[in-house]
């Protein structure tokens, strides 16, 4: 089978696209390319993504899928025996779609603002502060509403992820960009539920290496992050 490409970065929103390839054993390779450090990595991305954001994956047939949501979704309905997604005609299905949208709309989206908050803000110091304080408020909040939703699920269906019995790219995606401002430690305050079946990603023994490379865990991670 031929390889995958996939533009990413340690610790970036393409690392939930590559944890799932992993899971699903497809070959992959990938381009790094860090674009929040300047024109010479937003250059790499350019020829598949003209917005110059990754993550953009490239399929052995030369489509190109960019979005993260899009591109895990596409993955688990392309590969439906990893069972990392519930089927079209799943009862899941709908809260499948539901949440891995939201995710990127209400959570990811203000990333945009906190990672640069000149962007919007102007060069003001205080001005970017308040930015950041109250997009760290927004996230919590977003979470805290998703766990309103997700818990009563969890506790319907009794299994360990978010969706059921079986580790799927939702639980990837909220893993990941839960590790983002404000930190883990705001999730766990503010999804407590949902913090149980993240927990068991991050403990999965078949992504432990995978972790270790591409997002590892360190003292006082929770806490400090690796992302603004």
């Amino acid at each position: 089978m031929a390889a995958y490409r996939l533009f990413s970065a340690l610790g970036s929103g393409g690392v939930p696209i590559e944890a799932a390839m992993t899971l699903i054993g497809l070959p992959y390779d990938i381009i790094e390319a860090p674009t929040w450090e300047g024109e010479v990595e937003q250059a790499k991305v350019a020829t598949v993504n003209p917005l110059k954001q990754i993550p953009a994956l490239v399929t052995p047939d030369g489509e190109t899928i960019t979005e993260s949501a899009a591109i895990l979704i596409w993955l688990a309905d392309r590969y439906p025996e990893a069972k990392l997604g519930p089927a079209i005609d799943d009862p899941m299905r709908a809260q499948f779609l539901r949440w891995m949208t939201f995710i990127p709309a209400s959570i990811y989206s203000l990333f945009w603002v906190r990672d640069e908050p000149a962007r919007l803000g102007g060069p003001d110091p205080e001005v970017q502060a308040r930015i950041k304080a109250a997009t760290a408020e927004r996230i919590a909040d977003c979470w805290a509403m998703m766990e309103s939703q997700v818990a009563p699920l969890m506790d319907r269906h009794s299994g360990p992820y978010l969706l059921g019995d079986t580790l799927g790219v939702l639980d990837l995606y909220v893993a990941v960009v839960s590790r983002w401002g404000p930190r883990r430690v705001r999730f766990y305050e503010a999804a407590p539920r949902m913090a149980q079946a993240v927990r068991r990603v991050d403990a999965d023994p078949r992504l432990e290496a995978f972790w270790a490379e591409r997002f590892p865990f360190f003292d006082g991670w929770e806490r400090l992050g690796q992302q603004g």
